[in-house]
């Protein structure tokens, strides 16, 4: 398998619309943060340290089923097709010379190296699946630390970059799309609460982003003082709140003015299906809606699997690497467009 496959796949393992509440929680990550013994951290550590770390951990990990992909072998396009997808990081896309990614071929389980720490193992599921994602980060992370020995401190646990990351190193996170929320303006009030249980609800490409197509990112913000079999469980016990009110906020919707809500759906579906340009903001709005839409049972023969290709295509970078060519702004809105025409229509039975 070579890098290739990753980058021209639109949709991953973790896209397929399985899993628990699967309809609201899109995706479930659990990320361990982890640093090798006896070297600086990446914050300071020399150009000799990064890639003495980076050897020794690709001969921790490769095998078979990880495809190791070294970030100086990837063009400044194809690092962000890999941010898009959720793969890597912003941060990793920039460390050209001593970054790395293990990746498994279902996407669901890699390994970013020389990060913001040494180490950040990710691992992605479908779903509410915060277990069975943890379940599969603890493996490789077992794995890694029978051959490389962590930083670790008896008192404060796994040392980190950030002091924030110190302790267990966990943070557990689920992407939820949350329409009926938003649309009834309650997620400011949601924010605050979560906040107040120690949590954090944030956009869908983590801190600083914008919650583009109604998803939001929730996720611990304490790592120092629990364990992990209780951050997970605190976190899935707001999660199951958080689909409850949703839930709840839909019925109240379309009990409220099916007519305009049917209309305001259908309306998005029209844009998607015949625009002839198509903005990444507005294309994000408009797949939300007719997300919601499926989900209501208020539009019929449209394939969910279809919108969420069409997530990762809308995005700047694998739009131009499915164009094979370099697009500005007004020519990317135009090829947005026209792709969305052509897999909406093809997508019909």
């Amino acid at each position: 398998m070579s890098i290739e496959h990753f980058l021209n796949r639109s949709t991953t393992g973790w896209m397929n619309g399985e899993g628990e509440a699967s309809d609201i929680v899109l995706s479930t990550r659990i990320r361990l943060a982890r640093n090798v013994a006896n070297y600086r951290f990446p914050t300071i550590f020399s150009k000799e340290e990064a890639l003495e770390i980076k050897s020794q951990l690709i001969r921790a990990v490769e095998d078979d089923a990880f495809e190791v992909v070294e970030m100086n072998a990837l063009s400044v396009l194809d690092r962000r097709v890999l941010v898009e997808k959720h793969l890597i990081s912003p941060q990793l896309a920039d460390r050209e010379e001593a970054g790395a990614i293990l990746l498994s071929g279902d996407e669901k389980l890699s390994v970013l190296v020389n990060e913001e720490d040494h180490v950040r193992i990710q691992s992605i599921y479908p779903g509410l699946q915060l277990e069975e994602a943890y379940e599969r980060a603890m493996m490789i992370d077992d794995a890694i630390e029978e051959e490389v020995p962590y930083a670790y401190d008896k008192e404060f646990g796994y040392l980190t970059s950030c002091p924030s990351n110190t302790g267990t190193g966990l943070r557990a996170s689920v992407m939820m799309h949350l329409p009926a929320l938003t649309m009834t303006k309650q997620m400011q009030r949601v924010a605050v609460a979560v906040s107040r249980l120690g949590m954090t609800v944030r956009g869908s490409y983590g801190e600083g982003s914008e919650a583009l197509g109604n998803i939001y990112q929730l996720s611990n913000q304490l790592t120092l003082g629990k364990s992990e079999e209780d951050i997970i469980e605190e976190l899935k016990q707001v999660v199951l709140r958080l689909i409850a009110h949703e839930r709840d906020s839909r019925k109240w919707l379309l009990q409220r003015s099916p007519i305009a809500l049917e209309d305001k759906l259908y309306r998005s579906l029209g844009r998607l299906t015949h625009a002839r340009l198509l903005a990444s903001g507005e294309a994000a709005k408009a797949l939300s809606d007719v997300r919601l839409g499926i989900d209501l049972g208020l539009i019929e023969n449209v394939d969910m699997s279809v919108l969420n290709e069409l997530m990762i295509f809308m995005q700047p970078a694998f739009l131009q690497r499915y164009a094979n060519e370099t697009l500005d702004a007004n020519e990317r809105d135009q090829f947005r467009a026209k792709l969305f025409r052509e897999r909406l229509a093809f997508s019909k039975p």
